[in-house]
């Protein structure tokens, strides 16, 4: 959730849903010195890898509405965003950001992994998809996750 809110604050500044990338960095380096400008390019590439921005030819675009965000006064994001997460990192990010309690998403994937004998990152997609979460760009990745040979599994 981290993530999207660090992601829409430079849309929300500038009241749009595009920017040029030195916009974008400019906001999250100098205007709320949360990052510095590399930084801000690494979370860049973060953003556009988990799917919340687009490269276009006429820069950025945000790819949910950033209006649907609040940023808190006293957020500060975490520099733990300029990792790489993993494919359930970022389905439960998408719960969490769809109004799921963190607690309950955790404990109802562990439990589908359990049940079904699944990876993680499938249980989590599978209980996204029943949560009417769309989380289809995360499903290569999970299936990739997977041996290969349980079909069954992806199918669910």
């Amino acid at each position: 959730m981290s993530l999207r809110v660090a992601v829409a604050a430079p849309f929300i500044q500038n009241g749009t849903e595009s920017l040029q990338e030195n916009e974008f960095v400019v906001a999250l380096s100098l205007d709320r010195d949360w990052f510095s400008p590399d930084q801000s390019k690494r979370l860049i590439d973060v953003a556009t890898r988990d799917g919340l921005l687009e490269r276009t030819d006429d820069g950025l675009e945000v790819t949910f509405d950033p209006a649907a965000v609040t940023v808190p006064e006293e957020f500060v994001p975490d520099e733990d965003l300029l990792r790489e997460r993993s494919a359930f990192e970022r389905v439960l990010d998408a719960l969490v950001a769809d109004g799921v309690e963190k607690h309950e998403a955790v404990g109802a994937i562990n439990t589908l992994q359990q049940e079904l004998g699944l990876t993680i990152e499938v249980a989590a997609v599978v209980y996204a998809r029943r949560e009417g979460v769309d989380v289809t760009d995360l499903v290569p990745i999970a299936r990739s996750a997977l041996d290969g040979s349980d079909s069954e599994a992806e199918g669910r």
